[in-house]
């Protein structure tokens, strides 16, 4: 047995040389709403906003961190939001994936530069975290065996944990578990140093402290399915995001963000069946694929956490 803090276990079973993200590609495993064309939609709105708001500056970066296959982008080159003036620039680990048009730039990291908008959608909840676990002694790490997923006991959570600990998720009692974000609000307040002016919005599944879970979230996915988390580079391992300590400007759950970016998910007229059939069963699916993204028991309950322009 190979026991780990999670912190651990998830760098190497996620990142590693063999890890899940440099072998897999996320939607063979999982459902993203950066993969619903809906979005990119709603993406190219906000773009314009954003741009607006900026004064138009040319180029007009958009960075899609943990990119993916590359959907997201992919669709909105093609909405073309801003007559030429769009650098798109994809972040993900996996070599560049086939079909992603050459005037998106593709790299491991983002630039240490942008001016627009850099979204991060499903990136936090992978970020490597620790689970402390209540004893006698006060809160200690857990630990993970990276071959079985069976939990142990470790030494006491640092001085800096301790304190995030007792500030967004309290262990007050003997057995009480919880996900420490202090690495997440760290990698955060990184990736937003890196926009120099415009909109960082980062798209995940959270909680704030009125409604935290009774215990740890973490979970794993492999080929569709939800499972317990193995970190053994087999499955994507991913967990809740405490929202709230990250250091935002706002929140807002992703159908109330959507829907002031004009997706409402409405039916398409049915006398557009007899004068445009096509037009009709396209947007019937539109229909369909906004009310995926809507649907507040899915993916219309994850947080949009905004920081810069509002």
């Amino acid at each position: 047995m190979a026991f780990l803090r999670w912190s651990e276990a998830m760098n190497g079973a996620l990142y590693g040389e063999r890890g899940f993200y440099r072998r897999h590609r996320p939607a063979d495993h999982f459902r993203t709403s950066a993969q619903n064309p809906v979005f990119a939609t709603a993406v190219a709105e906000l773009v314009r906003r954003v741009d607006d708001a900026l004064g138009h500056p040319d180029p007009f970066t958009v960075v899609d961190m943990a990119a993916g296959s590359g959907e997201l982008l992919r669709r909105l080159v093609d909405l073309e939001p801003l007559d030429g003036r769009l650098r798109a620039v994809g972040v993900e680990l996996r070599e560049r994936p086939d079909g992603v048009p050459d005037d998106v730039e593709w790299r491991d990291t983002p630039p240490l530069r942008s001016t627009g908008l850099l979204l991060a959608c499903e990136w936090l909840d992978n970020v490597p975290f620790d689970i402390a676990i209540g004893t006698r002694d006060g809160p200690r790490y857990q630990l993970v065996d990276t071959a079985t997923g069976e939990t142990g006991t470790g030494e006491s959570v640092s001085h800096e944990d301790a304190d995030w600990l007792a500030t967004w998720w309290p262990v007050s009692r003997v057995g009480d578990r919880a996900e420490i974000g202090r690495a997440r609000d760290a990698a955060w307040r990184e990736l937003v140093s890196t926009v120099e002016a415009g909109l960082v919005v980062a798209v995940d599944y959270g909680h704030h402290r009125s409604s935290r879970p009774a215990g740890p979230t973490v979970t794993g996915f492999a080929a569709g399915r939800q499972t317990s988390p193995v970190p053994d580079g087999t499955m994507d391992v991913t967990a809740h995001v405490a929202v709230d300590s990250l250091g935002v400007d706002s929140t807002l759950l992703q159908r109330e963000a959507l829907k002031r970016l004009g997706i409402t998910g409405s039916r398409p007229d049915y006398d557009l069946v007899h004068r445009d059939p096509r037009g009709y069963l396209r947007a019937l699916s539109a229909a369909g694929e906004a009310a995926e993204l809507l649907d507040p028991a899915g993916l219309g309950g994850h947080w949009w956490c905004l920081r810069g322009l509002a």
